[in-house]
């Protein structure tokens, strides 16, 4: 907090200015922890190792940031990106807490300003990247300070295994060594057992407790379909759902962003692109714009996301299948954040695993990195092309149960048809025995249709015994009856031939004809989206009031030059058209507004709210 604002709150708070449940409410504005929170906060507070996992949105930074404001000293939070650090202080600073960031993006002088800063205790808290953290010059002068905590963010980083893997993490463990009397926290929303253990054992927090909260996000509706014709699917997608809303489109390539940017600027949509060829001026000015504004669409390769903090995404879509349920999981987490209804669509296709694995192939990884992110591929498509509950599926990867269907996903408002397809299934696991266990989709569909081109007469497939023998089903079945044949484990994807089938063990009983076999029909769109968490339609004076609400916190974030969500999220502006509120003290009663941004703002807002007070 500022020193006044400090002073204030133990004056009027003298019992209880420094517990966890006053700061809650009286700075973040919010009446009641979430899930684990308190027990978290109170460990911390109480001088314990932690290590949480919460999912994006679940209020992960609030486990370290109150026990920051309740002991000693200046907590060091770690985070591995300067835009991730700078929103967090401006977020912090907004609420009238003492936080400041120490990057490579300060001139020297700022930077000397913050280090004398914190050798007068002027600061709550310090965020820094673990680059910086870990010089010599740091690392002494952190000697020399009041320590009240070492929080790890972005913690599965240090995972060898992981999708987002940063060296620098490795070397965390001697925070452990060095300042063991200091309490550390580390969080992340994504990590399976196996990263669970890791970061476990590579920060030297054997003997931490861990805080596992369900991986449910109970507000976001998966929405995943095949490949027809991607940017028209796309482009019905967001403006049926979607029109004048925030959101993220993941591509695997740098130039599909290009492309598709310009290719959605073109029919209306407003967008932006983002990737590392970028220059990182053009990438700060890009991200700049979706933070600041309420109808941004950022399309962009994995290079953007981690930690983006816009509360108001409406939905993720990726255009290629991600290349692990872990990084669907955490980038589809982007969206919907403030606790309102948004949606994670996704297209996918048998290329896209082809694509994934000759990446993987040419990624120089040892080959049993290699093997397991291969299973992850694998794994990942399975989840595709279930014809079951997809947040069933999607908790279960992850080690958590869920009784009954969730009614929030594209399977449980409309289950999938399915067929039996075990001869279809025994003539494609032949066609690819025959043709030599080496040829593409593509080729193996011709064979079966029967088609003499030039490439099936040349290698002198018109004479295998499967040629023509698959002529009763069309050409975008036969397509679909192999995807899943990859899916379920009977044929694997090889990169030496470039996507080429090949058999596996589990095909023989299939062959023998010892089971039987149900695959999907393919579907391209959900017709009856009747959604379990529908936003609500605002008409007439909540309409007015609602535009009125956003365009004041528009002009409060220009002014103070912060994206709007940070001045109040959609959810507490929301809360305040409930509510109605007609004093200060009625304000301070809404879900986000704490002390000070009621001080900031509660009179500008109370006067839109006063106009269209109910009669």
């Amino acid at each position: 907090m500022s020193n006044r604002a400090r002073d204030n709150y133990v004056q009027n708070h003298p019992a209880q200015g420094h517990r966890a449940q006053s700061i809650l409410a009286d700075v973040f504005g919010y009446a009641n922890f979430r899930g684990q929170q308190e027990e978290i906060i109170n460990h911390v507070i109480q001088g314990g190792d932690a290590l949480v996992l919460m999912p994006t949105g679940g209020g992960k930074s609030l486990c370290y940031q109150i026990p920051a404001l309740v002991r000693p000293g200046t907590a060091i939070v770690i985070s591995p990106l300067i835009a991730l650090m700078q929103d967090q202080v401006d977020s912090m600073r907004l609420l009238g807490i003492r936080a400041v960031a120490l990057h490579s993006g300060l001139s020297f002088e700022e930077q000397m300003d913050v280090q004398n800063g914190l050798m007068r205790g002027e600061f709550d808290l310090l965020y820094i990247s673990p680059e910086r953290l870990l010089t010599h010059k740091m690392l002494d002068l952190l000697g020399h300070l009041t320590l009240s905590l070492f929080a790890i963010d972005e913690a599965h980083c240090v995972s060898q295994w992981g999708h987002d893997f940063r060296p620098e993490y490795l070397q965390l463990s001697i925070l452990h060594e060095r300042f063991s009397h200091v309490p550390r926290i580390a969080l992340t929303a994504t990590a399976d057992q196996r990263t669970r253990k890791e970061i476990a054992e590579r920060l030297n927090l054997a003997d931490a407790r861990f805080f596992i909260s369900s991986f449910d996000r109970p507000n976001i509706f998966y929405r995943l379909t095949q490949k027809r014709e991607a940017r028209k699917q796309l482009l019905d997608f967001i403006l049926k759902d979607h029109a004048g809303q925030s959101g993220i489109v993941y591509c695997l390539s740098r130039r599909k962003v290009e492309e598709l940017t310009t290719w959605l600027q073109r029919h209306g949509v407003q967008a932006l692109p983002y990737h590392a060829g970028l220059d990182s001026e053009v990438r700060h000015h890009n991200q700049q714009q979706f933070q600041t504004t309420d109808n941004m669409v950022m399309v962009a390769t994995i290079a953007f996301g981690m930690g983006v903090d816009k509360p108001d995404v409406r939905f993720v879509a990726h255009m290629d299948m991600p290349r692990s349920i872990e990084a669907y999981y955490q980038e589809t987490g982007r969206a919907g954040r403030d606790g309102l209804p948004a949606t994670a669509w996704l297209v996918y296709g048998l290329q896209d695993v082809i694509v994934l694995g000759q990446m993987l192939a040419q990624s120089g990884m040892n080959q049993q990195i290699q093997q397991l992110e291969r299973q992850r591929l694998n794994a990942m498509l399975g989840f595709c092309e279930i014809s079951g509950c997809r947040r069933q599926a999607l908790l279960d990867y992850f080690g958590e149960h869920r009784d009954g269907k969730c009614g929030n996903c594209d399977l449980c408002v409309e289950p999938v048809a399915t067929w039996d397809a075990t001869d279809a299934a025994r003539k494609a696991l032949s066609n690819v025995y025959r043709t030599g266990q080496r040829y593409g989709v593509t080729h193996l569909v011709d064979v079966l249709l029967g088609r003499s081109n030039k490439r099936v007469k040349s290698l002198g497939h018109e004479q295998v015994s499967t040629f023509g023998l698959g002529k009763e089903l069309s050409q975008p079945v036969w397509r679909s009856v192999y995807r899943q044949l990859v899916a379920r484990g009977y044929v694997t994807v090889t990169s030496e031939t470039h996507g080429g089938l090949l058999l596996t063990e589990k095909s023989r009983s299939l062959l023998k004809g010892e089971e039987q076999l149900e695959l999907r029909r393919d579907r391209y769109e959900v017709h009856e989206l009747k959604v379990a968490l529908p936003e609500a339609k605002l008409e007439g004076d909540s309409a007015e009031l609602w535009e009125e609400l956003r365009a004041l916190r528009m002009q409060l974030a220009k002014e103070r030059e912060v994206p709007p969500f940070q001045v109040f999220s959609d959810a507490t502006l929301r809360g305040m058209m409930a509510s109605r509120p007609g004093s200060l003290e009625e304000m301070l009663q809404v879900s986000g507004v704490g002390q000070f941004k009621l001080e900031q703002y509660g009179e500008a807002f109370l006067e839109v709210l006063g106009k269209h007070a109910v009669a």
